[in-house]
């Protein structure tokens, strides 16, 4: 298997309509990211301030791939600072569930984005208990529409760089 590709859980029984929404939301990813979903690894960290998405290039010598994801993360950081969460639901095909309250509250998150030695992370940052809750309600829904198999619970402890 190939390092990008998705693997169901033991317990999971694909269904053509699961198996159709993952095709679509991986073309519909390529698309609006750049950069091909089979040579970049997704990441959704959720901590107890907020969150983190992390994306990195399979193959540390694709420079290539590297700086579209850069690209990309750049992007979602500007869009999400001012509100704009078009990205995420022309990937997914829905608005994701957090997005509202994120864009009604934008003045009380903070988005910051860092450079990782194979691609690149934004971090998000709120002190306010309903942008919070949106926040990782938004990022869960990304753990699971991506099926990335990161947790679904908040982790005291941030990866470092």
């Amino acid at each position: 298997m190939s390092p990008g590709a998705r693997q169901d859980k033991p317990a999971e029984k694909p269904t053509q309509n699961n198996d159709q929404h993952s095709h679509d939301v991986d073309a519909r990813g390529d698309h609006v990211m750049g950069f091909s979903h089979e040579k970049a690894t997704h990441h959704f960290r959720l901590y107890p301030d907020g969150g983190a998405i992390e994306i990195t290039s399979n193959d540390p010598q694709d420079a290539a791939t590297r700086d579209e994801i850069r690209r990309h993360l750049g992007h979602i950081l500007g869009m999400f600072s001012a509100g704009n969460f078009r990205a995420p639901m022309l990937i997914h095909a829905v608005d994701p569930p957090g997005a509202a309250t994120m864009k009604q509250l934008r003045s009380e998150i903070a988005y910051k984005f860092e450079n990782l030695d194979h691609g690149g992370r934004v971090t998000i940052v709120t002190h306010n208990p309903e942008a919070l809750k949106s926040v990782h309600k938004f990022l869960r829904f990304q753990i699971k529409d991506h099926k990335t198999g990161d947790g679904l619970e908040v982790v005291k402890n941030r990866l470092p760089l």
